[in-house]
């Protein structure tokens, strides 16, 4: 089940305006292009941020999130033929007979390679990713590095904020950790319309996985070439893993 920062349609709606800045994206369109690929697969597309600046490119996407609310404000920013959403998850387009299976590069932008807290579906997800591309393909997702400690930095204090949404009007909202239980890490992030006052608060968990076991898990569900970069847009926080099917 999605967290309802991404499955409730109101939240939905307001993400974008409360998290304009997607600067962390330009280090996936640097290594779309860099590998020169022209047929990406979303894996956890959000609100199609990245397909919308892909597509401006020339290149064909594919969106796949669990979450429908999120799904249907993509479809309402993204207007081109080579783009395409569907909720879903990576085992149900593996699975799919009818979906092309050839994909250059698969990616997981932001935190979407740590809500997989279970290893099995960690492992599915990888498998499934791995029969989307095509042999020589690329995967590529970013994970925090758990001695940064990044959740320190999550609560009221530092993340809290007002923005005025058009349609809303002044929506506030903030990131608190409520429990941190060895490499899971859980957050609320309340938000609070203040046009009518309703308060909606999504609940997170994060797992912190380790470099190795990262790098094990890739070998495990066949790929190979596994490259770890540090994060270009949050250098010595995070790492950027590249891993060839």
């Amino acid at each position: 089940m999605p967290d309802a920062l991404f499955s409730d349609p109101r939240l939905a709606r307001v993400y974008d305006p409360l998290d304009p800045d997607r600067g962390d994206l330009d280090t996936y369109v640097d290594v779309i292009r860099g590998f020169g690929a022209r047929v990406v697969l979303d894996v956890g597309c959000g609100t199609g941020t990245l397909i919308s600046r892909l597509v401006d490119l020339g290149i064909s996407v594919l969106g796949i999130d669990p979450a429908a609310a999120s799904i249907d404000v993509a479809l309402s920013k993204v207007d081109s033929d080579l783009a395409e959403f569907v909720v879903a998850e990576a085992p149900d387009i593996a699975d799919d007979p009818t979906r092309h299976r050839n994909f250059d590069l698969a990616t997981m932008t932001a935190n979407v390679a740590q809500v997989f807290l279970e290893d099995e579906d960690w492992l599915a997800t990888l498998r499934a990713i791995r029969t989307c591309l095509r042999p020589g393909g690329h995967l590529v997702f970013e994970t925090r590095r758990p001695s940064d400690r990044a959740w320190k930095r999550w609560d009221k204090e530092l993340t809290w904020r007002v923005v005025d949404v058009d349609g809303e009007g002044p929506v506030e909202t903030w990131e608190q950790v409520t429990k941190v239980d060895d490499e899971y890490v859980t957050f609320d992030s309340p938000t609070i319309f203040r046009s009518d006052g309703e308060r909606i608060t999504s609940t997170s968990t994060l797992r912190f996985r380790t470099k190795d076991a990262l790098q094990r898990t890739l070998l495990q569900t066949g790929f190979a070439d596994v490259e770890v970069r540090d994060l270009p847009y949050a250098p010595g926080r995070g790492w950027l893993f590249v891993a060839s099917a």
